[in-house]
């Protein structure tokens, strides 16, 4: 009996080169790269968690923590050096959103209808919690400071680069807090089942799926501005609601899977570990990319985008005090998510300062 699988859609990817080098419609360009990708990131995290396994517990969770975004890293890049930089914040935005309440919400709910109570450490997801309401006050302050109407573009660039190494230097020391001097605390009960492949497999892997996530990152943001002309949503949905989830599919299914076996601590450290480098790591390292390549990016979000992550932050960490959660917090966290997708749906790009 045959069982479906998420590699299947490995077959996007001939499938998008095949239309990309027939000139076909950008549209279809852009949706079947959308799709190649997910099965892609897919790899790339599995190849990433073999060579973790191989590295040892504390080795491997820096690696993890590094390199667990790297598809959305890759895209990012592409973005920038394209000029899309609201389509780049706006994914990052999404990204953040996405994990903590699209995808925690269907973990929690999911796990919920098998499992009366969903247990979790409320110690590490109140760590978590705090470093992303810190991402939070970094999102604010530079927002506020713009509207003073005051500035000047060289101020703005400085404040952006202060605030991203801040956050790099911040995200650096909760990694050495969770992954060396305090390890013990944080560490997910996750059954250690091995490496999946060996470590030469590994690597191989992990550089042939992230060179060919480049190559469908770049036809998909080659085909990004005729979509969007074709489809007529705004750069700021696209981003956040179809770019942002891209990258993570692979990574959302697991952590409603871990949910599922009753394993809540291992779904919580994926969520609020991938929201947090997201927020602390990538978005700020994409600041520094885009001064090297000339395209510079500064690290000031609309009033919307940062509404809609603080807000985010809370639920969750109102929901996570208690180490314990069910099936109803999971659908509130869902019907939140809805409510932002249609509110974001009918708003246009935001003014630029």
């Amino acid at each position: 009996m045959f069982r479906p699988n998420l590699y299947w859609l490995l077959v996007f990817v001939p499938v998008s080169l095949a239309i990309d080098l027939a000139h076909g419609s950008p549209l279809l360009v852009f949706v079947t790269c959308a799709i190649a990708i997910v099965p892609l990131a897919g790899l790339v995290g599995r190849s990433t968690g073999s060579i973790a396994a191989h590295s040892g517990p504390r080795v491997g969770g820096l690696l993890n923590a590094t390199f667990g975004n790297l598809t959305e890293m890759i895209i990012g890049v592409l973005l920038v050096a394209a000029g899309e930089v609201e389509v780049v914040k706006a994914s990052l935005i999404g990204s953040i959103i996405g994990n903590l309440v699209l995808v925690l919400g269907a973990s929690l709910f999911i796990g919920g209808l098998r499992h009366k109570e969903l247990r979790f450490s409320a110690r590490s997801a109140g760590l978590q919690t705090a470093s992303l309401l810190l991402a939070v006050l970094a999102l604010v302050m530079p927002a506020i400071f713009v509207s003073t109407d005051r500035t000047t573009g060289t101020e703005r660039e400085i404040v952006s680069v202060v605030v991203a190494g801040v956050l790099i230097l911040l995200y650096v020391a909760t990694l050495i807090y969770t992954q060396i001097t305090h390890a013990h605390l944080f560490r997910a009960a996750e059954a250690d089942e091995g490496p999946e492949w060996g470590r030469r497999q590994a690597l191989l892997i992990l550089l042939a799926s992230g060179a060919v996530v480049g190559l469908e990152s770049e036809l998909l943001v080659v085909s990004l501005e005729p979509t969007i002309a074709a489809v007529g949503f705004t750069k700021v949905f696209v981003g956040i609601f179809v770019v942002a989830v891209i990258g993570n599919a692979a990574e959302h299914a697991s952590a409603v899977g871990f949910a599922w076996k009753n394993q809540a601590d291992v779904t919580m450290e994926i969520v609020f570990g991938s929201s947090a480098q997201i927020a602390m790591f990538v978005a700020p390292l994409l600041i520094f990319v885009s001064l090297i390549i000339s395209r510079p990016m500064d690290f000031v979000f609309s009033p919307f985008e940062i509404a809609a992550v603080g807000l985010s932050t809370i639920i969750v960490g109102l929901i996570s005090l208690d180490g314990r959660s069910n099936w109803l917090e999971g659908l509130q966290l869902l019907g939140a998510y809805v409510i932002m997708a249609i509110s974001f749906f009918f708003v246009g790009s935001p003014p630029a300062h």
